[in-house]
């Protein structure tokens, strides 16, 4: 109440005390769109601000992954703590106004906005050279077509806004997905040609080449295109920058960051700054952590678990194999194990929540995968772990499936076993006994098995599983609770159906 009376007052002074001239001054301090955007230093934190925003609490840092894996069959509920909007998402009830709908899509577009901010102005920019004007434009047409990517994959066709909002008469209706598709294509082409291969030390996180042609490749392959996505990845391969690390670990701890498997990363500082709650990655505080390691942790809240499907779909020893899939102790944490850097067994009255079925047994398991725990007691910490959004073993992967869609399976088997000679995995090369890989669609089904088991909870299976069942690949419907025509896509948020005038109820997606 006070504060209402306080403003109510500051109004009031101001009302009397200012002429209709004084409130058409401009304060000369200010900053706006026609004065800010000078030189490169300008045009630089134009274009941080957009990764600021991916970074946020309301994209990478939590919700963006807690969408993707609650939309995958990788994952289980914890049990009583995981939150209602999230275990809508994860059994399929989910309507229009769901939390994480809501927040994804207006955290993407945000990101549209600033890099839309970005790309109108930068071509004024006086003080810069080429080079580095090219490059900044070049990051921010990524990722705006990222942005976009995500938008068209969970939505389906969504607005296109190609400039930034100048009135609030500007709502556009949804173009078609296909239309969305092939503005991301473009933005990418046109990206390629500015962002470098690399970067030094201090830039490190930037959008590189492969960052690009990696986008580029999933969004040929979610419309089926595999000869185009092809392309893209075998530019990856050729550009020689790449390789499978030794070990899996490293995929997902903070000392492996930035390695020679790592493509794109979303940087989080080192453990122990300070986490930014807001949606945009604004206030007073920097987003320097992820919460994911306290959501997921075996010592920790525990949101979601892996799925009983997933535990069950490593290879075990049997006739015709040689060994159990090591990835498996790598990506989960059992009871009985260390962590802690071996100073702690994880023990079951530590553990909260459900349990797993794991080759008839019942334990609990728990994600090991972008959790501190390998080296804190304290899974409840936030981390500086930086989130791998593209690394090399999916490029060979995707490259794998490219080339046995085109009819080369030898060569999809070769990329696959690159994969798995990992020095700390080495598992026996395809064909097995379970995948004996005889012809295009057995082939498939080692893809689909390689993808699901090097990849878990790394934000890949729900667009694979998109992708697959929109291009009549898969030959079972992965999700239980699915329903034809309603849960292919998320439903557009209720808050866009009320306060867009160019949206209407019938615009919604089917099933909602």
């Amino acid at each position: 109440m006070k504060k209402t009376i306080l403003f109510s007052i500051a109004l009031l002074g101001l009302t009397i005390s200012c002429s209709e001239d004084d409130l058409n001054k401009l304060n000369p301090n200010g900053v706006t769109f026609e004065t800010y955007f000078n030189n490169a230093d300008e045009l630089t934190a134009g274009v941080n601000s957009i990764y600021a925003l991916v970074q946020s609490n309301s994209l990478v840092s939590r919700e963006w992954f807690f969408t993707h894996d609650l939309r995958s069959d990788e994952m289980a509920s914890g049990g009583g703590q995981l939150e209602t909007p999230r275990n809508q998402l994860l059994i399929g009830v989910h309507d229009t106004g769901n939390a994480l709908v809501g927040s994804i899509w207006r955290g993407w577009y945000r990101t549209i906005h600033r890099a839309n901010v970005v790309l109108e102005k930068g071509a004024s920019v006086k003080d810069i050279t080429p080079a580095v004007r090219d490059r900044l434009l070049g990051e921010a047409r990524f990722l705006r077509a990222w942005s976009y990517y995500e938008l068209a994959t969970f939505f389906g066709g969504v607005p296109l806004y190609k400039e930034f909002a100048k009135s609030v008469d500007g709502s556009l209706p949804r173009s078609t997905q296909r239309q969305v598709y092939d503005f991301v294509i473009a933005d990418l082409k046109a990206a390629e040609a500015g962002v470098p291969a690399s970067y030094d030390a201090k830039n490190l996180g930037r959008a590189t080449k492969a960052a690009v042609q990696t986008l580029l490749a999933r969004t040929y392959l979610q419309l089926g295109d595999y000869a185009s996505a092809k392309t893209e990845l075998q530019k990856i391969v050729n550009s020689g920058l790449y390789k499978i690390v030794d070990e899996y670990t490293d995929l997902t701890n903070e000392e492996g960051e930035f390695n020679q498997e790592s493509i794109f990363e979303v940087v989080y500082a080192q453990s122990g700054g300070a986490y930014n709650w807001g949606g945009d990655s604004d206030g007073s505080a920097v987003q320097e952590e992820t919460v994911r390691t306290q959501e997921y942790s075996a010592i920790g809240w525990r949101n979601v678990i892996p799925s009983n499907k997933i535990l069950n779909s490593y290879e075990r020893i049997s006739a015709g194999d040689t060994k159990n899939d090591p990835r498996y102790v790598y990506s989960y944490y059992s009871e009985g194990d260390k962590f802690n850097n071996g100073l702690s067994v994880l023990t079951a009255d530590r553990v909260q929540g459900n349990a797993s079925i794991v080759d008839g047994k019942t334990l609990k398991v728990s994600w090991r995968k972008y959790s501190v725990l390998y080296k804190l007691d304290n899974g409840y910490a936030q981390s500086g772990i930086n989130m791998r959004v593209m690394r090399y073993a999916d490029v060979l992967l995707m490259l794998a499936e490219c080339e046995n869609e085109t009819g080369n399976q030898a060569a999809a088997i070769a990329l696959m076993n690159q994969v798995r000679a990992r020095k700390s995995v080495d598992m026996p090369p395809y064909p097995t006994k379970n995948y004996p890989c005889r012809n295009q669609s057995e082939v498939f089904d080692a893809v689909v098995h390689e993808r699901m088991v090097e990849l878990a909870a790394e934000q890949i299976r729900n667009f694979d599983i998109v992708r697959w069942r929109k291009n009549k690949k898969q030959k079972s419907e992965p999700l239980s609770y699915f329903i034809a025509n309603k849960h292919e896509l998320l439903p557009i948020p209720q808050s866009e159906i009320d306060n867009s005038p160019a949206i209407d109820p019938k615009d919604q997606n089917p099933g909602y």
